[in-house]
């Protein structure tokens, strides 16, 4: 498509929590989408911005940042916030006036915008319990429930990271709105395989069970090397003497710790998605992974699974790779080969083609204007 005299740039207004790994995704699409030349304001909700992820968002030229410390739909008894940061949307909408909002949550999308709504599914508390707990969640859902559902169905487009994440929405809500699988992705490192150290890593927080490190920690004791963890460290009334916790930790040190030891357990029960096996596999990390359809559509045969409930077979797998090295190197081959797929470019390239469905002739979408990417600063924008 030519950019015409009347067009101008596609704008899109993406929504982000900063407590979990959907600002990670958010700050990889948004990177990605100036590049190409898209206009991109993301506000942030949860949690105020760490000094970490302000400066990751000070390195992506054009970006427009709104800040807020509005409380997430996942949280307790969050609504009257949620219905506040709504208002607060709006209001950015009405200056920034975008073609697409891109919504990382459901709630938002019932609102009057005057641009096509993407949501993107990556989790769901309904998923989550029946995952984790083996049943729904209780009554005291109702309300999430009944949001979820509204949103999905008001959304123009409704995106998951994986086919199995779409179809546990089906299953979970009922509805059947228009649809697509878009990956997740990520730059990869270019050269960070090293000489590996005899350890285990994993990466997450202890006490998240849908992560299920608790099953790591339970078999740590009875493994041939240590085992790090690179995340949140539990509480310091809890002991956890067979296992060292570097605590919340950069992104490039997470990858340097990857480069540097010899398996990565990620025994989950939960993972629509899965970001931190990807930057593991990209590293070249031998995946130990649990058994369940999303990690089993990401990864195929470049990993090992085990059943999440299942401390012997955890504890089978870990050891047989900790004594056979060539296993080790063809896992890490393999899995480095199967990340490939999984990159920030394509990503981008996918999220263009569903914006380009949904908008009008009068945007010049990045074929018309990469080479008006903008070099502006990010404005760092208050609430509002």
């Amino acid at each position: 498509m030519n950019a015409g005299s009347d067009q101008r740039k596609l704008r899109v207004l993406m929504s982000a929590d900063t407590v979990g790994g959907v600002f990670s995704y958010a700050l990889e699409l948004a990177h990605g989408l100036c590049a190409q030349g898209v206009d991109v304001a993301l506000a942030t909700m949860g949690e105020p911005l760490s000094d970490a992820q302000r400066a990751a968002l000070t390195g992506v030229p054009g970006l427009v940042v709104f800040e807020s410390e509005f409380a997430l739909e996942w949280m307790h008894e969050p609504w009257s916030s949620v219905d506040a940061a709504g208002k607060w949307l709006l209001r950015i909408a009405e200056r920034f006036e975008p073609d697409i909002v891109h919504l990382n949550g459901y709630s938002h999308a019932t609102l009057p915008w005057r641009a096509k709504t993407v949501v993107v599914a990556h989790s769901s508390v309904v998923g989550w319990w029946r995952a984790v707990r083996g049943g729904d969640p209780p009554r005291t859902f109702a309300e999430y429930r009944v949001r979820v559902q509204n949103g999905l169905s008001a959304a123009d487009l409704v995106v998951a990271p994986s086919a199995a994440m779409l179809s546990e929405l089906h299953d979970c809500y009922r509805v059947e709105p228009r649809s697509r699988v878009i990956h997740n992705g990520i730059s990869r490192p270019a050269s960070l395989i090293g000489n590996r150290r005899p350890l285990y890593l994993a990466a997450g927080r202890l006490w998240d069970e849908a992560k299920n490190l608790q099953l790591v920690a339970q078999v740590a004791g009875e493994l041939p090397w240590p085992t790090m963890v690179a995340g949140e460290p539990p509480a310091a009334t809890e002991e956890h003497e067979d296992l060292q916790f570097v605590g919340r930790v950069s992104r490039e040190r997470v990858l340097f710790l990857m480069a540097s030891a010899s398996v990565f357990l990620h025994p989950a029960r939960y993972e629509p998605f899965g970001l931190a096996p990807l930057e593991a596999a990209a590293c070249e990390m031998p995946l130990v992974l649990g058994d369940i359809a999303s990690l089993r559509e990401i990864w195929g045969d470049a990993a090992s699974y085990v059943p999440p409930q299942d401390a012997a077979a955890l504890l089978r797998v870990a050891r047989s790779l900790a004594l056979d090295r060539e296993q080790r190197v063809e896992l890490g081959r393999r899995a480095r080969a199967r990340s490939a797929r999984y990159s920030t470019e394509r990503m981008v390239r996918q999220y263009l083609t569903a914006y380009r469905d949904l908008v009008s002739d009068q945007v010049a979408l990045p074929e018309a204007c990469a080479a008006e990417a903008s070099a502006r600063a990010p404005r760092l924008q208050e609430a509002g």
